[in-house]
């Protein structure tokens, strides 16, 4: 695929037109607080991982939105002893937390590692084993539609919130240092990483890498691959209710988490990209708040973005934020 969205000069400069709701902050803030009514109720259960020797790996399950319980896994350098950064990793679009073994990259650099499950997904490319048991009005399959007459029933209010408890599930853990605690991901999981880096006024940093749920006015018009094109379909069959949409929409929009971000910033985005059209990438790190922010630019890549290459860059770069 060739370059299909604006020059690199002009994603620099480039600004999201989605416009942010006036009780934004209001509607976060009541959001967490009722969720915060629920006792948080982590709980780490040690899980035997046959051929693992270097780390200690916990099934973890805490109280997410409406305190339904959402699973994770915490991985730890074994034999750890001394609080460890904590770096808190979602998932993207249709995945689950899957198996332990393939999240061992921040343990072998000797840190704490929470891999958060997405209520409702992990039957697209990596098993999840958490429920989603909030219902919704007609949707298009999928999750982007779900819930989205209005922002209240919107199931990325419900998974945004998950997000944040479940940095308040790793953080609880003896081993975590919560002053050094990074927000990562890829795709759904960099929005998700987004999302959090706005609400959580402490974290050390954030490292969104080819984030969706930006930009949606820009999004859903631009590209015709789902996830985004599950609205598109979803507004063809409902006439009429772009508006009532958009209003949803931009609670969740991470254009707008982006604008309080409050932690230095690694962002990736890849040229070629029409699940994340790197306008929207662009759009969310040219608002992001935080003064210390990179960019890396993959030129010819599709929505795999920089994959282990942007790792290497991870493991090389957010260490000087986590020093003690």
């Amino acid at each position: 695929m060739a370059l299909f969205d604006l020059p690199l000069d002009e994603l620099r400069t480039y600004r999201s037109r989605s416009t942010e709701p006036e009780d934004f902050d209001a509607f976060w803030s009541a959001t967490l607080g009722e969720a915060r009514t629920h006792e948080l109720d982590a709980r780490f259960e040690p899980r035997a991982v046959g051929g693992l020797s270097g780390v200690e790996v916990y099934d973890v399950t805490f109280a997410g939105f409406g305190g339904h319980p959402v699973k994770g896994w915490f991985v730890i350098p074994a034999g750890a002893t001394a609080p460890l950064p904590v770096v808190v990793e979602y998932i993207g679009y249709g995945g689950g937390r899957g198996l332990p073994h393939t999240h061992l990259l921040w343990a072998s650099a000797g840190m704490a590692h929470f891999v958060m499950d997405t209520r409702g997904q992990g039957s697209g490319w990596a098993p999840g084993d958490t429920a989603d048991p909030v219902g919704s009005g007609p949707s298009l399959p999928g999750f982007m539609t779900r819930g989205i007459e209005d922002p209240y029933t919107y199931y990325y209010r419900r998974v945004i919130t998950d997000a944040v408890r479940a940095v308040e599930a790793a953080r609880s853990h003896p081993l975590a240092d919560a002053s050094r605690t990074v927000a990562l991901g890829a795709s759904q999981g960099g929005g998700l990483a987004l999302a959090v880096g706005g609400l959580v006024p402490d974290l050390a940093a954030v490292a969104p890498d080819v984030p969706f749920l930006c930009d949606f006015p820009r999004a859903i018009r631009l590209t015709d691959r789902k996830p985004y094109r599950e609205i598109g379909d979803y507004l063809k069959t409902h006439r009429g209710r772009s508006q009532q949409a958009g209003r949803t929409l931009a609670y969740v929009d991470g254009v707008h988490f982006a604008a309080r971000g409050r932690a230095p910033a690694l962002f990736s985005v890849a040229l070629e990209d029409q699940t994340c059209p790197p306008s929207t990438v662009f759009a969310a790190f040219n608002a992001y708040a935080h003064p210390v922010k990179e960019i890396e630019v993959y030129d010819f890549n599709d929505h795999e973005g920089g994959g282990p290459f942007q790792q290497a860059v991870q493991l090389a770069r957010l260490p000087r934020f986590l020093k003690d």
